[in-house]
């Protein structure tokens, strides 16, 4: 046998010896009874508030707090986002709630990302506030949330508008969000 056609029945055992492997490893049993993916185990009610953590501060309040006159609400999941309009133009502000969150792993993504971060509190509460170097115009607040994991608030103004403090901003919003989870 040449040497070609050795290497090609190698190719084949090979490929025979992975295809039973393949097939060995999935086959197996799985015991219980099937049910439909939206069985949750009891009357199915723990889904039905998923995206709530948007709505923990109202849209009157967040523009209220940023002094913006008219919001929209944009992409709610993980992290919640809203664009406003007032005197001061457009102001953007996005909300997230990592139920597994904590503050330290907060804090170092934002030294990662080399934002300015200081120490600070919410209803007592150990918090940070975050500023990218240079940019007066957004700020964050994130802070521990009622039970478990973190939440945060991020508020941002248009470059060079007069506008209010975008950490006082992100502060209050952090302030009514405790207050509305208790």
């Amino acid at each position: 046998m040449t040497s070609g056609a050795q290497a090609m029945t190698r190719r084949r055992v090979i490929a025979a010896a992975s295809t039973l492997l393949l097939v060995a490893g999935c086959a197996q049993t799985v015991e219980g009874t099937a049910r439909p993916a939206s069985f949750a185990g009891s009357d199915g009610q723990e889904f039905t508030k998923l995206l709530t953590e948007c709505d923990a501060v109202s849209d009157d309040q967040i523009a209220e707090t940023t002094g913006a006159d008219a919001i929209e609400r944009g992409f709610f999941g993980a992290i919640c986002r809203w664009d406003l309009v007032g005197s001061a133009g457009t102001v953007k502000v996005t909300f997230n709630w990592f139920e597994s969150g904590t503050l330290a792993a907060e804090r170092a993504a934002d030294e990662k990302m080399m934002y300015t971060v200081t120490d600070t509190t919410v209803q007592g509460r150990k918090a940070i506030q975050a500023q990218r170097p240079d940019d007066p115009d957004s700020c964050g607040v994130s802070a521990g949330a009622d039970r478990d994991g973190i939440f945060g608030w991020w508020v941002q103004y248009r470059p060079g508008a007069n506008h209010p403090d975008p950490c006082q901003a992100a502060a209050k919003l952090a302030d009514l969000t405790l207050n509305l989870s208790r």
